[in-house]
């Protein structure tokens, strides 16, 4: 096994050397395969199931933030190294762990298939491969979570939506697939969804002025009033004075983004129903357009009872992540 091992490392090297080849010869690659955020972990399974597997799972199989349930970050598979051949080499997300002389601690695209995400930890003691999980996951994350979010557009740009209405009321553009359908569509508002199994999933546009959120120190409830107040206005509820809100016991998580090349904030958070049970995960960016003096709201929240949501909301962020701000804001 150990031999087997080396020779293994040996090859993935190799591989990773080759993408960074500058010689004009390519090498053909076939597509990737996987499910949408599935991770493919190559490892002894002693390894596995010891400290370096528990390193592994509290990273990579982290708890998201902002869904109402446990939800795992990536759906993990295990494989021992001698069955990591065929068409297992074409995952799409894959990370290589291996006790062995040699320390490592490397991602690199496109190895075996394209597109592709490789990281790759070796080292000769379980701790010094504890030491280099903990360094390389969150550049891992980040990176099996692009080329995750990269086939999640690439699937849904197969048939888009023709529909203008994002267009002509905020001068912006977006993937959205075909199956979501304009409901609503208000002066300064609007909102599309889709029918899933037990429920729907929904995008909503909206701008707020740009002297909105001066106070960094209320910004988070700021957030919430927002919230609040669009949904009274625009979100009702299944009966009379019933209508969507940000809920009250546990407070958003907010995070620097970029969207469309321009700074922003993501907010995620859990949605409820003022006066009725029902509730759901939101995603917010609160998008800064200086441009066009405002501040560009793009929304994607699920409404899924008893359904695990973190493919929808995915789906979601991979949707308001293709905004476009080049078409012109209309005019005032």
């Amino acid at each position: 096994m150990k031999k087997f091992g080396t020779l293994l490392v040996a090859s993935i090297v190799l591989a990773l050397g080759s993408c960074n080849d500058s010689g004009p010869k390519k090498r053909f690659l076939p597509q990737s395969t996987g499910p949408v955020n599935s991770l493919l972990v190559v490892m002894d399974t002693e390894l596995w199931k010891g400290p370096v597997g528990d390193k592994i799972r509290d990273e990579f199989a982290a708890q998201i933030i902002g869904l109402p349930q446990i939800e795992p970050l990536f759906n993990i598979t295990q494989l021992p190294p001698k069955v990591f051949k065929g068409t297992t080499m074409y995952s799409r997300s894959i990370l290589f762990v291996e006790k062995d002389s040699t320390i490592l601690a490397h991602i690199s695209p496109d190895a075996y298939s394209k597109p592709q995400k490789v990281a790759v930890i070796t080292g000769p003691t379980e701790e010094i491969m504890i030491k280099n999980l903990d360094s390389l996951a969150p550049i891992a994350i980040k990176a099996f979570k692009e080329v995750e979010l990269a086939e999640a557009q690439k699937r849904f740009n197969r048939s888009l939506s023709k529909d203008k209405a994002l267009e002509e009321e905020f001068g912006i553009t977006m993937n959205v697939p075909s199956l979501y359908k304009v409901g609503k569509r208000e002066k300064n508002f609007v909102w599309m969804d889709i029918q899933i199994p037990k429920g729907t999933m929904n995008i909503i546009a909206y701008s707020m002025p740009w002297n909105s959120f001066e106070n960094d120190s209320t910004f988070v409830q700021d957030i919430m009033k927002m919230r609040d107040s669009i949904g009274e206005k625009y979100i009702p509820g299944p009966y009379e004075n019933t209508y969507m809100i940000t809920e009250k016991a546990f407070a958003p998580y907010v995070f620097p983004a970029e969207i469309g090349g321009k700074k922003a904030a993501e907010v995620k958070g859990v949605w409820e129903i003022h006066g009725y049970p029902m509730a759901g995960p939101f995603l917010t960016y609160i998008i800064n357009d200086r441009e066009h003096n405002r501040k560009m709201i793009l929304e994607g929240f699920t409404f899924a009872p008893s359904t695990e949501k973190r493919d929808y909301m995915f789906e979601l962020e991979a949707i308001l992540k293709t905004v476009n701000f080049e078409p012109k804001a209309p005019v005032e």
